[in-house]
């Protein structure tokens, strides 16, 4: 018998009359014959709720009590969610992260998963009851609860899928992954299948359907993993599945456009030698100051120039770090640049292929698009450019590719 597990994000679970309809769902999938379990997130809204709670009383993120405090909300979910799936007359029961257990490792917050007692969800799953398991949550080896951080829950339920064999469907209030965001270009379209790596990418680029770490998990791991509407009719939504590259029948040169707000340039200038690079980069890594597009290259005046991007909200403590730099190195100077915006390129099939840069580069100049920074990979390419022109280089670049047609 097929197995699948469904994931129910804080939009899908808004409300009674949302979670019943997300609960609609799970009964559809149970009455195909399939064996089923639910994985849910916490009410939308109801995480930041708590936390400001938390942070008008002295806690904050990264801090034991806190990560109690934050885990009710999916423990919340999943009894309501349960009692919904028990209304239709279904077996189901609440399962938290600490009762299963899910084993976490690391920081109160961003907690990684170790490992899932499968066997008790194997055994609920084959008697019939559906296992309704709160996301985001985790034991740790000290016997508390620890979050697992940003799309805790998509990397809760790809891990239960994996630990009890089954498929994993994650549903959201978007059907699928579309080639962009519909909001800026409405012609957008869904995207049936995409690969792992592509979808990685574009996740790290700024789409916000699936977290990075949920899509690295199931490729790691072998899970077929799809992306789906709650909002739309139960045995309704086509969506999106994230499959090993080799199965894709074919492979498109860019599979999407993706783009990130508010981003900064820092440079260093006349820095000596790589030892500079090292010094600042190994400052970062400590302030956990996140760095994507780094260039590097020689001055005309001597030493090099070191250039790389950061989001808008960590340039002030970049930029003090950095400038902390110049009583180590003579003749050092900071610079930076705010207002930008990051906009991206991904697809398997950018691989060796110069023609895609090349459009990049003419549809950008002739939207008048400067280009302050760019980088590559294997299957993307990223250009940093002015934020308020952001949207005219989205929509250009989307067409320019013909994505259109999906």
């Amino acid at each position: 018998m097929t197995r699948l597990v469904l994931k129910f994000g804080g939009t899908s679970m808004g409300g009674p009359e949302r979670i019943a309809h997300s609960a609609a769902i799970a009964a559809h999938e149970a009455s195909q014959g399939r064996e089923v379990a639910v994985v849910v997130s916490a009410m939308a809204g109801e995480t930041d709720r708590l936390l400001g709670f938390a942070e008008s009383l002295g806690g904050g993120l990264g801090e034991v009590e806190t990560d109690t405090a934050l885990a009710a909300g999916e423990q919340a979910s999943a009894a309501l969610m349960a009692l919904a799936l028990k209304a239709r007359g279904l077996k189901a029961q609440t399962v938290t992260g600490w009762s299963l257990p899910i084993l976490v490792e690391g920081p109160p917050g961003s907690a990684r998963i170790t490992a899932i007692a499968g066997e008790p969800l194997d055994e609920m799953m084959r008697a019939g009851i559906i296992p309704v398991i709160a996301g985001y949550q985790g034991l740790n080896a000290k016997g508390r609860l620890a979050t697992l951080g940003r799309g805790g829950t998509d990397l809760t339920a790809v891990a239960v899928a994996a630990a009890v064999g089954a498929e994993c469907d994650i549903y959201t209030d978007v059907d699928g992954v579309f080639t962009t965001d519909p909001r800026i270009a409405p012609e957008a379209a869904r995207v049936e299948r995409i690969s792992h790596d592509a979808m990685l990418e574009l996740a790290a680029m700024g789409a916000k359907v699936l977290q990075t770490r949920s899509v690295e998990y199931a490729k790691a791991k072998a899970v077929t993993l799809r992306v789906k509407s709650s909002f739309l009719a139960p045995g309704q939504s086509a969506g999106t599945e994230v499959v090993e590259e080799a199965h894709l029948a074919e492979r498109r040169v860019v599979s999407g456009v993706a783009y990130m707000r508010d981003q900064a340039r820092l440079s260093l200038h006349g820095a000596p030698g790589p030892e500079a690079a090292e010094a600042l980069f190994a400052a970062f890594a400590e302030a956990d100051v996140a760095v994507d597009m780094i260039v590097q290259a020689r001055a005309r005046a001597g030493g090099a120039v070191i250039e790389c991007s950061v989001s808008g909200r960590d340039l002030p403590r970049a930029l003090a770090l950095a400038q902390g730099l110049a009583s180590r190195f003579e003749g050092l100077e900071t610079r930076s640049e705010t207002g930008l915006a990051k906009v991206s390129v991904v697809g398997t099939g950018l691989r060796g292929r110069a023609d895609v840069a090349r459009t990049l580069y003419g549809v950008l100049a002739r939207e008048g698009v400067s280009v302050r920074m760019a980088a590559t990979s294997e299957i993307k390419i990223s250009a940093l450019v002015d934020g308020d022109l952001l949207e005219r280089a989205v929509r250009a670049l989307h067409g320019a590719y013909g994505l259109a047609d999906g």
